[in-house]
């Protein structure tokens, strides 16, 4: 095998857009652009962020569909860098709202707020924070005190 075929067998490095890591960074590129006070390019960013995001998430879920009952390795991987998508979407779309917060356009960050919730669910850490921006926003007025209820309530016969 000459070294062109050689170098056609390894992974090609994927557009860093395309992973993870990528889209990390450009959250991290959000973050600083909104730590210097330019809102729309942190806008701009976390707006990239989830489209990229929403696209791995696509990918992710189509292999792991196409390899079901062929070889059980590759559906796992697809379906955990599919929930680690997931938990990269509820952050940038944390970051978008706070930024439309800070902008003084709640209604539009109660939608992503209520993503958050729905796709992390409410007991997770950004299902959380989310449900208590919207208590924050006025949109819901039950506080989720994630379990602390039960622990207040004095138990029958004491």
């Amino acid at each position: 095998m000459g070294l062109q075929a050689a170098r056609a067998q390894q992974p090609q490095p994927v557009d860093n857009a395309l992973t993870i890591a990528g889209v990390q960074g450009v959250l991290n590129k959000g973050d600083q652009a909104a730590a210097s006070g330019n809102l729309t390019e942190a806008r701009r960013q976390y707006d990239l962020a989830r489209d990229y995001t929403r696209k791995l998430l696509g990918f992710y879920r189509d292999l792991s569909g196409s390899f079901r009952g062929l070889d059980a390795r590759i559906p796992r991987e697809m379906d955990q860098k599919g929930r680690e998508a997931l938990e990269t979407l509820a952050q940038a779309n944390l970051r978008l709202a706070a930024v439309f917060r800070r902008q003084n356009q709640s209604e539009v960050a109660v939608p992503l707020l209520v993503e958050v919730v729905k796709v992390m669910t409410p007991a997770s850490p950004e299902g959380r924070k989310a449900y208590q921006s919207l208590v924050e926003l006025g949109f819901a007025s039950t506080p989720y005190t994630a379990g602390q209820v039960l622990d207040a309530v004095p138990a029958a016969g004491k």
